[in-house]
């Protein structure tokens, strides 16, 4: 297990951090990520195409909130099959060693490649590692003063005491602590767990520990539903672009049927059927096979 939590209370909540509890998905992705993108993958005579690939990935689709190194090679992929980037002559290279090292590591993030790097010493894993640091450096550099959605510090705040909250999220932990130190939220929970912790799924096992329909998992995309799922854990969606909506529901009826128990069934299953009409499959352009 990545973080084991000695639980305190009768209940447990994870929440999403980037696009759930911050509204940080994007600055992120729109001027720190897809960027870096263009400049270390030479995608510059199609930076249009590539920032809308990009965008549609990890903003606007079922993608959503991925891991960074999954999205990367997911909008190659979607580029390459854009009839507008093959008519420009541009030749998309997907790297085949980052496409393999996520076959078999799970703490997809900058410690665990730079150890395969120094194994391997191949140019492909090198090159996504630079690219990966970059992407870090113009995080740290572009994203400050941005605060929590309306209602969350509110719902944390009534949740506090009644249950136990864990920060489950595929962001570096640097930036989490940052963020969430920022503005006085990590008071509120137990750990803050990023990528170098483990994914979602593996953070969210400490919901075994507590009793069935007493888990919860807050979060804005597909991933994050997948990974309450896979630890029968609840499921609270934060629906991308209705987010203080969202919230301000949870503060004033979600958290209450979560702790009385009456989220499970019909009121969950509501919540999930909105939140799948949010996010497409398929990119709003055509696509070659």
């Amino acid at each position: 297990m990545a973080y084991e939590i000695e639980p305190k209370q009768k209940f447990l909540v994870g929440i999403d951090s980037d696009g759930c509890a911050f509204d940080t998905m994007e600055l992120k992705h729109k001027e720190c990520f897809i960027p870096n993108i263009i400049n270390f993958y030479n995608l510059q005579g199609v930076s249009k195409y590539t920032r809308e690939a990009a965008e549609f990935v990890n903003l606007y689709s079922k993608s959503r909130g991925i891991n960074r190194f999954p999205a990367l090679i997911e909008a190659l992929e979607w580029l390459q099959k854009r009839p507008e980037v093959k008519a420009r002559g541009t030749k998309i290279e997907i790297p085949q060693a980052v496409v393999d090292w996520m076959k078999v590591e799970t703490k997809l993030g900058n410690p665990a490649l730079e150890a395969k790097v120094a194994e391997s010493n191949d140019p492909e894993l090198k090159h996504a590692l630079k690219w990966s640091l970059a992407v870090n450096e113009t995080v740290k550099g572009m994203v400050r003063g941005v605060p929590p959605y309306p209602f969350v510090r509110e719902s944390l705040e009534k949740l506090s005491g009644k249950a136990d909250m864990l920060v489950v999220s595929a962001t570096p932990n640097e930036a989490l602590n940052d963020e969430w130190n920022e503005h006085d939220m990590a008071k509120y929970v137990e750990a803050i767990c990023g990528q170098e912790a483990g994914n979602k799924k593996e953070t969210l096992k400490n919901a075994e520990k507590y009793a069935a329909n007493h888990t919860l998992m807050i979060g804005d995309a597909p991933g994050d539903y997948n990974a309450a799922v896979a630890n029968n854990c609840l499921f609270y969606p934060i629906n991308p672009g209705q987010e203080e909506k969202s919230w301000e529901r949870f503060l004033e009826e979600g958290i209450d049927k979560f702790l009385n128990g009456s989220f499970a069934g019909d009121y969950q299953q509501m919540l999930l059927d909105e939140f799948d009409s949010f996010l497409p499959e398929l990119p709003p352009w055509p696509v070659d096979d």
